[in-house]
């Protein structure tokens, strides 16, 4: 009997309270967006309650594993992940034009889901077998070469919202890992220059003769559409339009729930998932927004607060690159409901539709609990 009730009392105490209160209020809040959205407790609703459970049973599963157990896996993690994104390249099936999924026979799955995960525990895992309090330059480029493989594995297939997902997790390790900011300047540099141009060049460059070259066609009329919203108002510029005007249509206190009329009158698409945020908007106001803000801005604290607190640089990089991606995935997610940045597939964490996902953020809260958790053990 002791020892069962022992097993009980470690099962619980992995779990980080703070973190897990502010989930739980998530899953609350989401869930009743998912109800406002569907317009009733149909199948999505039932789904997404399921998908909330998986994704709780992961996160408790990661927080009992050992990070040095996590540290060991990771390379194997990231070998597989690879592999199966190359499977994807070669065998993979094709829908509305993206080649993403991976048919096993029992089951179909999204290899890029994984690398989410995957990239930031190999980065991490590679800076703690450097075990050097300054990295060489070298170093760094290893490093860039380990996030672009995949990333750009991604982007081929293609899923700009995905890559650029991988590419934020991974970066965050590489810069807490100690990259120098003046090395980024001349990024930054480009980045100014580029968006210049195309601000200035706009009428230009958006025709549809004009090859981007890196991009592919559908992503870059959403560049322009973000530019000009009016080009195409019925078409392309649909959905930022009409998510605008829900965002903007709620006021500073909302219609009230189940009041939205944007939402229920089925003007906004993709309303339980990317754009799940113009229906919170519409329905609580300015004042719901930045509540739910708040609460996003205390759930990626406490993901720093563990991370400052992580007893090895594996745990201190894992830590914060989870954190970053759950910031990431806001921002972008936000930034695109309200025309601010382009449409990439980002969904809103804990809020939009989806069980892949959560699955992901569960595993993600997952690693911060095991790392605020467990101690470090002696390596063998």
């Amino acid at each position: 009997m002791k020892l069962i009730v022992l097993a009980v009392r470690r099962m619980f105490a992995v779990l980080d309270w703070p973190l897990l209160i502010l989930l739980v209020i998530m899953a609350m809040v989401g869930m009743a967006t998912m109800h406002s959205a569907v317009g009733n407790t149909d199948w999505r609703f039932a789904d997404q309650l399921r998908n909330f459970l998986l994704a709780g049973t992961a996160m408790w599963a990661v927080a009992l594993l050992r990070p040095a157990w996590i540290m060991r896996s990771a390379p194997l993690f990231y070998v597989l992940g690879v592999g199966l994104l190359v499977a994807v390249m070669l065998f993979g099936e094709t829908s509305k034009g993206a080649t993403r999924w991976l048919n096993l026979g029992i089951a179909r799955i999204q290899p890029s889901e994984m690398m989410k995960i995957a990239v930031p525990l190999m980065l991490a895992w590679y800076f703690q077998r450097q075990s050097a309090n300054r990295f060489r330059i070298m170093d760094f480029l290893v490093a860039g070469v380990l996030l672009v493989v995949p990333a750009g594995l991604i982007i081929d297939q293609p899923d700009l919202g995905t890559a650029l997902l991988v590419l934020a997790s991974g970066f965050c390790v590489i810069y807490f890992a100690g990259l120098s900011f003046r090395l980024l300047i001349p990024a930054v540099l480009a980045i100014a220059l580029a968006l210049g141009t195309l601000v200035t060049y706009e009428d230009q460059i958006c025709q549809p003769d004009v090859d981007w070259v890196v991009l592919h066609d559908y992503q870059k009329y959403r560049v322009c559409v973000l530019l000009n919203p009016g080009a195409d108002p019925l078409g392309k510029g649909f959905h930022t339009i009409q998510s605008m005007i829900a965002v903007g249509s709620g006021g500073l206190y909302g219609k009230g729930y189940m009041q939205g009329t944007q939402t229920h009158l089925d003007f906004i698409p993709e309303r339980t998932t990317d754009f799940i945020f113009a229906v919170f908007a519409e329905e609580f106001g300015l004042y719901g927004g930045v509540t739910l803000l708040v609460l996003y801005a205390l759930m990626v604290l406490r993901g720093l607060t563990i991370t400052a607190r992580a007893p090895t640089q594996f745990g201190r990089l894992v830590a914060g690159a989870m954190s970053m991606m759950m910031f990431v995935y806001v921002f972008v997610n936000i930034g695109m409901v309200t025309g601010v940045l382009p449409v990439v597939g980002v969904p809103l964490p804990f809020m939009s539709y989806g069980g892949t996902a959560l699955m992901t953020l569960g595993v993600a809260c997952g690693l911060l609990m095991s790392i605020g958790a467990h101690q470090p053990r002696p390596e063998p």
